[in-house]
């Protein structure tokens, strides 16, 4: 009988993952439908429409223009990771992301541990972008009909409201969507994806008209520290780059698709961030940021003296953050399906419409959490706990590429991180250092959270686990 410590830390071998799932026969649980336009719009969707179009409004008064250090920085590191994010992609090419390229490498008490970060990560994301949404949807209703909706049905409690409607309403669509198929998920975010890309470019062309180097003039007014703070709260836009690899089971040629998607995503989005963060800050003082509600809308609406231009952005927003939330919670569900099929969680999360070979009732559990958070909790608290979720799966990841290195260096491989090891050590080293300046309440309700996941796992995962038992689950149908 194994021990505990053999027990806590066995490892999912990589070969019944792929055999598992049909990686190399081309088959999967799932229906293989997403090819590397669609899953590279699934990364840029995922990623730009949070950071970009609301975030600045709590990463200026932290960093003032110098935030755009901080995008640099958080550009970076997610830049370090995801290269490693593509070599376990395409050697370990399943639904679950870092959860399932953890119990690969690390073994499953880690894994367990990476998965509370993920579920906080994907979870807390979705609620942080449905509060965004709200914000540019009255932005929008205010400049087409003159109204908004009042403050009780459009905030959180703490804010003042007393139920955040726009941001329930917002994520009911997605999952109605979700429920239908992901191919026609991955069409519909590659349509709104363009839509937002074409907006931003739009902001760009007219923000820089506005161009005031006196905006600029003290720079960096909080230091390094600020700067280094604000990094952490911008961190979480870069999920997306995690939500690639949730969707390993439902694309086409995963080895090398997915890898390449990864890249492409950190590309656009790193390249888009840092251009429209440096007009925005160079065209509005940053004083003007705090609490400044569908922030880029407001300023080219204070550059051009029109509001067509806000207004043009403001719908663009409304879109491209639907796509943000329909990715999310989408990457949420996979993670939760390759838990339970692993017997992390209850079979309700594995279980599968036979028709749309998508996971129901764990979609509308997942969309239930969601609303309740992002309808009363208000957004800053939101990103912060976003990011440190993204921080340690980034971390985990990059630990896991050098762990995999070792054990299995024969093992296929779609793509390798280039100057290997230095570029996962660099990962590490960033990823902490992000952290440590994140506040202490993020810490600590984050430290409380893994723990209520360790609990999770000693109470119903290690009596679950099937590779425990030596089972395998197979698909099960509504």
């Amino acid at each position: 009988m194994a021990t505990l410590t053999q027990q806590l830390f066995r490892r999912k071998p990589v070969l019944e993952m792929s055999q598992e799932t049909g990686t190399d026969a081309g088959t999967s649980e799932l229906a293989r439908s997403i090819g590397l336009f669609q899953l590279s719009m699934f990364g840029i969707g995922a990623t730009i429409g949070t950071g970009i179009f609301f975030v600045l409004a709590q990463a200026v008064p932290i960093a003032g223009p110098a935030v755009i250090w901080s995008f640099v920085i958080a550009g970076t590191v997610a830049g370090l990771t995801a290269v490693c994010y593509a070599e376990l992609a395409s050697a370990v090419p399943v639904s679950g992301s870092s959860y399932s390229y953890a119990y690969a490498t690390l073994g499953e008490l880690p894994a367990i541990g990476v998965a509370a970060c993920l579920l906080l990560e994907y979870g807390v994301s979705a609620a942080a972008v449905a509060v965004g949404w709200s914000q540019y949807l009255n932005e929008l209703l205010d400049n087409l009909f003159g109204f908004e909706l009042p403050d009780s049905l459009a905030q959180a409690p703490e804010q003042g409201g007393i139920f955040n409607l726009p941001a329930v309403v917002l994520i009911t669509l997605c999952t109605l969507l979700l429920i239908r198929g992901a191919s026609e998920s991955a069409k519909t975010n590659a349509v709104m994806v363009m839509i937002k890309i074409g907006v931003l470019l739009l902001f760009v062309v007219l923000g820089i008209q506005g161009w005031n180097s006196d905006n600029l003039a003290d720079f960096s007014p909080f230091g390094i520290s600020g700067i280094t703070s604000a990094a952490g709260i911008i961190f979480f836009s870069y999920i997306g780059l995690d939500a690639v690899s949730t969707a390993g089971e439902e694309v086409k040629n995963p080895r090398r698709t997915m890898p390449m998607a990864i890249l492409i995503a950190l590309v656009v989005v790193t390249g888009l961030y840092i251009l429209v963060t440096t007009v925005a800050v160079a065209a509005q003082p940053a004083a003007k940021f705090k609490d400044q509600e569908a922030g880029l809308s407001a300023i080219l609406e204070d550059v051009t003296g029109s509001t067509w231009p806000a207004t043009v952005l403001a719908a663009g927003a409304v879109v491209s953050i639907f796509s943000v939330t329909l990715v999310v919670l989408y990457g949420q569900t996979r993670i939760l399906f390759a838990m339970s099929r692993d017997g992390m969680l209850p079979e309700l999360f594995h279980r599968v419409n036979p028709r749309t070979l998508t996971p129901v009732p764990n979609t509308i559990i997942v969309a239930v959490v969601i609303a309740l958070l992002a309808g009363l909790i208000p957004i800053n608290f939101l990103a912060e706990m976003t990011s440190i979720g993204t921080l340690v799966a980034f971390l985990v990841v990059s630990i896991g590429v050098m762990v995999l290195r070792q054990r299995e260096p024969d093992l296929p491989r779609g793509f390798k991180v280039p100057l290997y090891p230095v570029t996962p050590i660099l990962s590490i080293a960033g990823c902490i250092w992000i952290i440590q300046d994140l506040r202490p309440v993020t810490i600590y309700v984050f430290v409380v959270w893994v723990a209520v996941g360790m609990v999770w796992y000693f109470l119903y995962g290690r009596r679950h686990s099937h590779l425990g038992r030596h089972e395998h689950v197979g698909l099960i149908h509504d």
